[in-house]
């Protein structure tokens, strides 16, 4: 059972830099009181940030610290759990989270989620719903266990009756079964890794078998036939070159004179060319003047005559040997082309030449890598190392089998477990014998509240709320007063589980304005009863602002007042409770 004692905090919403401290196990039942916005609800609040983190109402945590310091926001909660007394020191500007056991500070983790899972999971073990479903019921931010969630509702019940272990053992399955299943994929590819090696190993062993007298009969005949070729290869080339020994400098003595002979043509017919020109000029000259224009003598007739017939005679002879020269010329030209189609012919053969080499290379290696094949012919040492390898090979797949085999039987094992600690397992099993004493509960709750129907919670976490003539309705089927009466008799039936279970049973139950909403002057009356037949070990905090009504109704009054802008409290006030 978690015992608590104290909670005080400073810098804390509207509270200043002084402690506000409150007792929370100094009277059995304790009204707190105060104006709108004086701080009545920051008790909620303080809990719930000191022990979770988060406050209980919908505000963001850096609106936790005091506008008007801005610094030095401080929670602490103590309490108790059996011999061991704890205190929880929670704040901002400074960030500090510390968890004291007996006057000694946890080890705290690297990271503050591991250390938060530490207080919730190993100290506290309950979450932020549970703990508001067991010990707060109150307007604000509080959602009653009928508006959770399904997923919700299962967490709060498996807190109640402690299983919630199953959800961890459930938890380490799930992961114990991904780690096999990753372990069966690498067995998976190691054995079939391992039986490909076996096989290669088999048919090399196969091989060595094979390569008898018969396959080294079969090589000598591919040797023979290499052989063949290349011979047929080489009298290829003994042909070719003999061509080329007969026409390559013969045909190239020819070339170099032809060639020689048609630079003396080209030459020659420049020549003739030139002495055309100066023929034609001469004609030109006497054909155009009949005087000398160097010494102004007239030039005869007979003398142009002459001159003219001996230019035109000159004329016609360089021209016939322009027309022998370029005859000449041709038939060099058909003499040359047909001495390149030769030198064509020569570089084809030497190509054929140089091609025929490198096959008939090719193929003496070829021969030379068979001549080793037939030499490296499978003696009894490398056919007892064949078989040798072969053994340890089926060994070590022998081994792999058997690891799998383990695997496979411990995955049976854990999706066995796996199906036991499913929400349809073991956890269902043991809820459906407690729904029953839940259900008798929350209906002995609800007389006492005088609302007369039947509450019944199946395995889903699903109500059906029956009226006396047996019609069936929801939750949401019934007005606010309704449903605040169904809130209350879960919020004591919680409890009463919690004590029979001593799972997660607490001295504090707080009441936020559960008195100043939809409940009617007989629900109070009856809300009262079932308070004032709370267990003596129960410290039950009532806020609300309507003290007038609750007066001399608790053993104790704490009145929270603004001060300056801060809130505080105004003082204890004992108080006589009406009999």
């Amino acid at each position: 059972m978690i015992t608590f004692k104290m909670v005080r905090w400073k810098n804390f919403l509207s509270t200043g830099n002084s402690w506000t401290d409150i007792n929370l196990c100094q009277t059995k039942n304790t009204l707190i009181v105060g104006q709108n916005g004086a701080g009545k609800s920051t008790l909620l609040d303080a809990l719930s940030y000191g022990l979770f983190g988060k406050p209980h109402r919908n505000i963001n945590k850096p609106q936790l610290v005091n506008t008007i310091n801005n610094k030095d926001m401080l929670v602490e909660v103590d309490f108790e759990i059996g011999q061991s007394k704890f205190r929880i020191v929670r704040g901002m500007k400074p960030q500090i989270f510390e968890i004291w056991k007996n006057g000694i500070m946890i080890n705290q983790d690297s990271k503050a989620l591991e250390y938060q899972k530490i207080l919730e999971q190993n100290i506290l073990k309950l979450n932020h719903k549970s703990f508001h479903q067991i010990v707060v019921l109150g307007s604000s931010s509080f959602i009653p266990f009928m508006q959770l969630q399904a997923q919700h509702r299962r967490s709060v019940i498996e807190d109640l009756l402690d299983i919630n272990v199953f959800s961890k053992m459930n938890t380490l399955v799930k992961e114990r079964l991904m780690v096999l299943k990753e372990q069966k994929k690498d067995l998976e590819y190691n054995i079939k890794l391992s039986t490909e090696k076996v096989e290669y190993q088999k048919k090399f062993i196969n091989e060595l078998k094979s390569l008898n007298e018969q396959n080294r009969e079969s090589k000598r005949v591919e040797i023979d036939g290499i052989q063949s070729e290349i011979k047929d290869l080489q009298d290829d080339n003994s042909e070719h070159s003999k061509w080329l020994e007969a026409h390559t400098e013969k045909n190239q003595e020819e070339i170099t004179k032809k060639q020689k002979k048609r630079n003396s043509i080209i030459e020659f017919t420049a020549q003739f060319k030139q002495q055309i020109r100066d023929v034609v000029k001469d004609a030109k000259f006497y054909e155009d003047n009949e005087t000398c224009p160097t010494c102004t003598q007239d030039i005869s007739s007979d003398l142009r005559s002459e001159r003219l017939q001996t230019a035109k005679d000159r004329a016609q002879t360089l021209q016939k040997a322009m027309d022998d020269a370029n005859e000449q010329s041709i038939a060099l030209e058909r003499d040359l082309e047909r001495l390149n189609q030769v030198e064509q012919n020569i570089r084809e053969r030497t190509s054929t030449i140089h091609a025929n080499n490198s096959t008939i290379s090719r193929l003496q290696g070829r021969i030379s890598t068979i001549e080793d094949e037939l030499a490296d012919s499978p003696d009894q040492e490398k056919w007892e190392k064949a078989h040798q390898d072969l053994s340890e090979l089926m060994t070590g797949k022998d081994s792999l089998m058997e690891v799998f085999f383990q695997n496979s039987e411990e995955n049976s094992y854990n999706l066995v477990m796996a199906e036991m600690l499913k929400d349809t397992g073991i956890k269902t099993k043991v809820i459906k014998q407690y729904l029953p004493v839940i259900n008798k509960l929350v209906n002995q709750y609800l007389q006492v509240l005088d609302f007369f129907v039947h509450f019944d919670l199946d395995e889903s976490f699903n109500e059906t709320i029956r009226s006396r003539h047996r019609d069936s309705f929801s939750y949401d089927s019934f007005s606010e007063g309704e449903k605040q009466r169904i809130d209350l008799a879960l919020l004591f039936t919680w409890r009463m589980i919690a004590r029979m279970k001593n799972s997660v049973s607490t001295n504090l139950l707080v009441l936020d304005e559960t008195f100043d909403s939809s409940l009617d002057h007989d629900g109070v009356e009856n809300l009262m009863k079932i308070l004032y037949t709370l267990e003596d070990d129960t410290n039950t905090f009532i806020i609300s602002h309507k003290g007038d009504i609750l007066e001399n109704k608790f053993e104790r009054k704490i009145e929270f007042v603004k001060d300056r802008n801060f809130s505080k409290i105004k003082g204890l006030q004992p108080m006589k409770m009406a009999v």
